[in-house]
């Protein structure tokens, strides 16, 4: 039986998300290079969007219904975040962020991954064949071989090793946490998702600050114009995620995300002045091609 494709609209959704995403990430390295430090970046962006989202849920009044279910996942969900969103941080502090959120975006393999381990779901095949060939595409896009370097690949990872395993540990975490949402928490509210969540996130932040380092706020306006846009950014963005992808299944559909590192690319390109060599504008084309397709795509069942 023929499932239908997801509709224009879901696809564009999803395509925003990548879009706003991806900016997110470079307002975070103007924020970096304007002396915020990542827990500064972590504890705010969090906090902000927690009592933005509170207040949206105070004067809609949208009633609060928890199951035990739930109560015992929010707070592994928001500890899965927080871990994501430090390591991904870490990640663009210590990268050019389309780097940083190509190891990141193997989350969408990591989905598929605990969705067969906890939940026994079977990927699709057509997602199977597709994953590879895009992240080829996007290490070409992004130069992990440091072709448009000149390092070689054995220079190049010498210096983006770190970055890149604060990347992939933030796409494990967050693909989990996706897995969970989807399975043990589609029914809730995406609004309370995202307090609950935030609210973890940040007073962990919080602890994280007092324990292992200080906050560390913008030195000029700029950094300050980096930090509140990604503040915007991530709380539209992340919202926006957890209502909308469980609906559509993380598994099947997260994939279309793993535009956000070309975005990212262009945005970084104009905005930080990264350029961009033409091996990885053909990788660019390479996954934008396949995110069309996927998102176009029919399933089998």
């Amino acid at each position: 039986m023929k499932k239908k494709a997801i509709s224009g609209s879901a696809f564009a959704t999803l395509l925003l998300i990548a879009v706003v995403m991806g900016a997110n990430h470079v307002a975070a390295r103007v924020a970096f290079d304007h002396g915020t430090n990542v827990v500064t970046a972590v504890f705010f962006r969090s906090v902000v969007t927690a009592l933005v989202v509170t207040l949206i849920l105070y004067v809609q009044r949208v009633p609060v219904q928890l199951s035990w279910r739930h109560i015992k996942v929010l707070p592994i969900i928001g500890f899965l975040v927080a871990i994501q969103g430090f390591s991904v941080y870490s990640a663009v502090a210590r990268l050019p962020v389309s780097l940083a959120l190509l190891a990141f975006n193997t989350y969408p393999l990591w989905i598929v991954l605990w969705s067969w381990v906890f939940y026994g779901q079977r990927p699709e095949p057509f997602i199977l064949k597709t994953m590879p060939v895009m992240l080829f595409g996007l290490a070409l896009a992004l130069d992990v071989f440091g072709a448009a370097s000149g390092l070689g690949a054995l220079g190049q990872w010498e210096v983006i090793g770190a970055g890149v395993a604060f990347a992939l540990l933030a796409g494990a975490t967050f693909g989990l946490a996706m897995v969970l949402i989807q399975n043990e928490a589609a029914d809730l509210d995406g609004r309370i998702r995202t307090v609950s969540t935030m609210w973890i996130v940040g007073l962990l932040a919080l602890i994280g600050a007092q324990t292992m380092s200080d906050f560390q706020w913008p030195t000029d306006m700029v950094g300050w114009w980096g930090l509140g846009l990604l503040t915007i950014l991530f709380g539209t963005g992340f919202t926006i995620m957890l209502t909308v992808l469980p609906r559509l299944g993380v598994a099947a559909n997260s994939a279309i995300l793993n535009i956000e590192p070309i975005c990212a690319l262009v945005l970084g390109w104009f905005i930080l002045g990264q350029h961009i060599a033409l091996i990885q504008l053909i990788g660019a084309g390479i996954v934008l091609g396949l995110v069309i397709k996927i998102g176009l795509r029919k399933n089998q069942s």
